[in-house]
């Protein structure tokens, strides 16, 4: 097609869409913002300029070039969000290493993405010692500790972060380039093989920054997020550079707490002290914070949490809001950098109860601008909007990887018919909300039906003794599979409810609800664990593997 593009005089200026271009609106209007780390170390953004600039001076000093992958193994911290900004500010590409992984996993990944500097917590020296030996590419280590007397490297660095920094000038010219140069690449958890590492440029990464504040500053009420709101993940900022809200929270100029590794206790207290009011989780995350005895002195009112990652149970939800946080859910993945949907809640439905509007918060939302999302059949035919009907979320939209590292089938696999499909189960009713149903692999075919395991769990969720439950499909010769629900009692439930008993509930409940006709055939057990993926999520593989082995 002819099309007639705009001619530009000789002196405009070509914008690139560049990360650096995210610090300009918040050291222009607040540069005296605060950034805290554990509520120990305070400094403004103005300060966070400097440190971005000494970092880069400092990986430009030792070799590190535009192109080349800086790695880095770090809890969350001020630390972390310097390098979101000044590695691929230089042209370098930062590997945001899953630290959850086990060793040969950490060892597959930097090798697999070539890293040539690694940035290490002395907390994971146990995991380098053991695999120091067959770094393939690793030719440089910085030490980053938050002890006094930090033990010794187990091979050798050539400093630690903080002093290395204090030495190198705070001034870094910051070149422009083209903006669809890669910015950052992370692997993803996976269930089978070594993980997939996925990859993202700077012209995606200020997309999804720009659509996620169009999404999340556009709600009228609920789930609206501002320029005066205090922000705190705990979501990993290795797991998609935190879903991508540091690059948000930076961009809006608001007030940052980042709070290490994740701790209850640490968590609540900073949530007070610092009067935190937006935070994104999975599901089991925010159940382990509810649950502390330290939770029960904590003031959550005000506090906006995004859920993803799982599916957020309705009970969840409603227990959520009754302790006044504003709980809602965002649908996205690894490969999609990752929102693409948010469930928010329209002034009428606020007037309704907290179960009725925990349906809606429950469900994955709608779309975020800039988003194609579909819900199809194997031949990419659209699936009727009314609720009911089920098929494959597939999604185009401007900050989607564009593949797998090295791997190019894999990658036109995920990319199949133009569209990338996310193996994700669902529908979309007439108010244009999706609400993911299953994964793909985790649907249990029951009598030749579907019946969804995420829909089992909701009901199970909702009985006052279970405290988290997982619904797996098991083999059956007469039905050739049938739903088991493996369900950890809240402890002081244990001993005054029996599988039977819960199981009846369950049925009951799931014949009332009509979800499917087969979920009556449902089969209860107790367990003393549940098994989870490194960032949180359910490992269904792995329960379904050897279900007996979790079971009391």
């Amino acid at each position: 097609m002819s099309v007639r593009c705009v001619s530009a005089t000789p002196s405009a200026y070509q914008y690139p869409l560049l990360i650096k271009q995210l610090l300009l609106t918040p050291l222009a209007t607040v540069p005296e913002q605060e950034i805290t780390y554990q509520g120990k170390i305070r400094y403004t953004y103005r300060t966070l300029k400097d440190r971005i600039g000494r970092l880069a001076n400092l990986l430009a000093a030792h070799g590190v070039q535009a192109g080349q992958t800086v790695a880095m193994m770090d809890w969350d911290s001020h630390r972390y969000l310097e390098a979101f900004f000044a590695v691929p500010m230089m042209g370098a590409i930062l590997q945001t290493v899953n630290v959850r992984l086990n060793p040969e996993q950490i060892l597959y990944t930097l090798n697999h993405s070539e890293a040539d500097l690694l940035i290490v917590n002395s907390e994971f020296f146990p995991i380098l010692a053991e695999i120091a030996g067959r770094l393939e590419t690793v030719r440089t280590v910085v030490t980053i500790s938050d002890e006094a007397a930090p033990p010794p490297a187990p091979i050798a660095a050539i400093g630690e972060y903080e002093s290395l920094l204090a030495a190198a000038p705070p001034d870094y010219d910051f070149p422009d380039f083209d903006e669809n140069a890669q910015a950052t690449t992370f692997y993803t958890t996976g269930t089978t093989g070594n993980p997939k590492g996925v990859y993202f440029s700077h012209r995606q990464l200020v997309l999804h920054t720009l659509g996620c504040a169009a999404a999340l500053g556009g709600a009228p009420r609920q789930g609206h997020v501002h320029r005066e709101d205090v922000y705190m993940p705990i979501t990993p900022m290795f797991h998609v550079h935190a879903w991508g809200f540091p690059y948000l929270a930076t961009m809006m100029g608001l007030k940052q707490v980042y709070p290490g590794r994740y701790q209850p206790e640490v968590i609540c207290r900073l949530i007070a002290e610092e009067k935190v009011s937006f935070s994104h989780c999975v599901p089991t995350i925010l159940h382990m914070i509810l649950n502390h005895p330290q939770a029960a002195h904590t003031d959550f009112s005000g506090w906006k949490v995004l859920i993803g990652g799982s599916a957020l149970p309705e009970a969840t939800a409603t227990a959520a809001q009754k302790r006044g946080i504003d709980i809602f859910t965002g649908y996205g993945m690894s490969e999609t950098c990752p929102v693409l949907t948010v469930a928010h809640l329209d002034s009428a439905a606020l007037a309704r109860s907290p179960e009725d509007q925990s349906v809606i918060r429950a469900k994955t939302g709608r779309p975020l601008p800039l988003v194609d999302l579909r819900i199809v059949d194997d031949a990419l035919r659209d699936m009727p909007h009314n609720g009911k009907a089920v098929g494959e979320v597939v999604v185009r939209a401007p900050w989607l990887t564009q593949g797998y590292v090295k791997a190019p089938e894999a990658s036109e696999l995920l990319w199949s018919g133009g569209y990338l499909h996310t193996a994700d189960m669902g529908n979309i009713n007439p108010a244009g909300y999706l609400k993911v149903t299953d994964r793909i692999k985790d649907v249990i075919k029951t009598g030749g039906e579907w019946t969804s395991s995420l829909q089992l769990e909701d009901v199970i969720s909702k009985h006052e003794a279970v405290h988290e439950v997982a619904v797996i499909g098991i083999p059956d010769e007469k039905w050739g599979e049938r739903p088991l629900a493996l369900v950890l009692l809240k402890p002081d439930h244990v001993g005054k409810v029996s599988e039977n008993a819960l199981r009846h509930y369950a049925a009951h409940a799931i014949e009332t609800a009509g979800i499917s006709r087969y979920g009556v055939l449902l089969q209860v057990r107790f367990v003393k664990t549940l098994v989870k993926t490194s960032i949180g999520k359910m490992n269904k593989r792995l329960m379904r593997a050897d279900p007996e082995a979790l079971c009391l």
